[in-house]
């Protein structure tokens, strides 16, 4: 077992994650900028640190869950920063969302000072991540990822080896394509039913009745059915990951018709103000329309 954890992001992902591994006996670390949300950790015995740094010089090894590119980068540089603390031979584990370009060179970059980089998004929002429940997508040298199962089985159910540095988030890339177009997808199905004069719960019934039927939509139906949408994924974080794949689309000379479409949704969700909502908040750009 890894003796010392450290965890930096305490947001809807991160703040379960961490507490998970607290419960589970682990010695835990966490750092977050705003303090006020490493109380609850605090509360379940976890150490709490006052900046990155201090992290990197308590743990073995340090996950992130951050909101991307400029947040990691935020924490790793600087005086105060994680590099400034985590000494060569470290571990660090990246958890957030960000295109597989910016891992791989992450990956390089941290090699040179002796850290090595598991890049490794889950699958799975904030229900899951608060019931352990998540499916992480790991990449990097595959004797570390195997090192580190039973701490990844502390968060998820599930862990998948993508293979080098970039595939894991390659993999998030590809999962989180196919998770905006279901959700848009059901989202017009339900208001066209709506139109046509159907009730929302009878279509959903229906719905989750037949081979449509599925974890996703089981998971968003109550929200569909009250046209209310609290967060478990925030419809900006769906906005940033779907221009995260069409970034990389462009890079792989591949072609996202579906993905272009469903980002223009999210884009008018964004300009609506739908982005603090759960990004089943969708139904309401087409609602509009």
């Amino acid at each position: 077992m890894t003796e010392k954890i450290g965890f930096i992001g305490m947001g809807i992902m991160g703040q379960p994650m961490a507490a998970n591994l607290v419960t589970k006996g682990y010695a835990v670390m966490v750092y977050n900028r705003s303090a006020d949300k490493t109380k609850l950790l605090a509360d379940l015995g976890a150490k709490v640190a006052m900046t990155p740094k201090e992290v990197g010089e308590w743990a073995q090894v340090v996950f992130l869950m951050l909101t991307g590119p400029e947040a990691i980068n935020d924490t790793l540089r600087g005086p105060d920063g994680l590099l400034a603390g985590l000494p060569s031979g470290g571990v660090i584990v990246n958890m957030s969302t960000v295109p597989p370009a910016y891992s791989r060179t992450l990956a390089g970059d941290l090699a040179q000072q002796g850290i090595t980089l598991i890049d490794a998004p889950v699958s799975g929002s904030k229900k899951p991540a608060e019931e352990g429940t998540l499916v992480i997508l790991a990449s990097g040298p595959e004797e570390a990822v195997n090192q580190l199962e039973s701490v990844f089985l502390g968060m998820g159910k599930k862990v998948v080896y993508c293979g080098i540095a970039g595939n894991g988030s390659a993999m998030k890339m590809t999962v989180n394509l196919l998770l905006g177009a279901m959700m848009a997808g059901l989202s017009e199905a339900v208001q066209f039913g709506e139109r046509c004069g159907l009730g929302a719960d009878i279509i959903i019934n229906t719905i989750l009745s037949s081979p449509l039927g599925c974890g996703l939509y089981n998971l968003k139906a109550e929200m569909l059915r009250n046209n209310q949408f609290p967060a478990q994924f925030p419809l900006k974080h769906m906005f940033k990951d779907l221009g995260f794949v069409l970034e990389t689309a462009e890079q792989h000379h591949t072609k996202t018709p579906l993905g272009n479409a469903v980002y223009a949704l999210y884009q008018q969700g964004m300009a609506a103000g739908l982005g603090e909502m759960d990004f089943a908040a969708v139904k309401k750009v087409l609602a509009a329309m």
